[in-house]
């Protein structure tokens, strides 16, 4: 058996390539995320996302952040071999939104806000407040396991090197610099 921090360093990377493949996802085939969660009109960027290039011998880590930020900088860090280590997302469906981070190496989801109603004006009305936010809250676990889930089969087939590195490639050099 794998000493547990050995495993934590040989397959970190595993989540910083799940979210690089994710943002890729989002913009190129959102068709995998509504098969996650039929209820899912969309998944989008939010307002946070961190890269790290682990190339060197110093880890460059760059963040961008803010509400109408733009990815270009974040797009050229992946051509420089960055990858993603840290998204905000917001996950639709109909007329609720969920907002969160997933962070790459542990797959912690943090920021949590759920959609739904405020606090309950009663004590009565506790247990139904408390089993709707439960729900919502595995609602965004359970997609975010079957999203892994689908690009863990994607890593270990054979399309992974001859197919979908090779388009995450051309969707990484097709974005225009800053």
């Amino acid at each position: 058996m794998l000493d547990l921090v050995v495993a934590y360093n040989r397959y970190r990377f595993l989540g910083d390539e799940f979210l690089t493949w994710l943002w890729y996802t989002i913009e190129n085939d959102p068709s995998v995320l509504k098969s996650a969660d039929p209820d899912c009109q969309s998944l989008e960027v939010g307002n946070r996302i961190v890269f790290e290039n682990r190339k060197t011998k110093s880890v460059e880590r760059i963040t961008i952040k803010g509400d109408e930020a733009g990815l270009e900088e974040g797009r050229l860090a992946l051509r420089k071999g960055a990858l993603v280590s840290e998204i905000a997302l917001i996950f639709k469906t109909g007329e609720y939104n969920w907002q969160f981070s997933v962070k790459g190496e542990s797959l912690n989801v943090s920021n949590l806000k759920t959609p739904g109603p405020s606090l309950p004006q009663s004590p009565e009305q506790m247990d139904d407040f408390i089993l709707e936010k439960t729900g919502q809250v595995d609602k965004i676990l359970q997609f975010l396991e079957k999203i892994f889930s689908s690009f863990i089969r994607s890593r270990v087939s054979s399309k992974w090197t001859s197919k979908i590195v090779p388009s995450i490639k051309k969707w990484i050099v097709s974005i225009e610099a800053p």
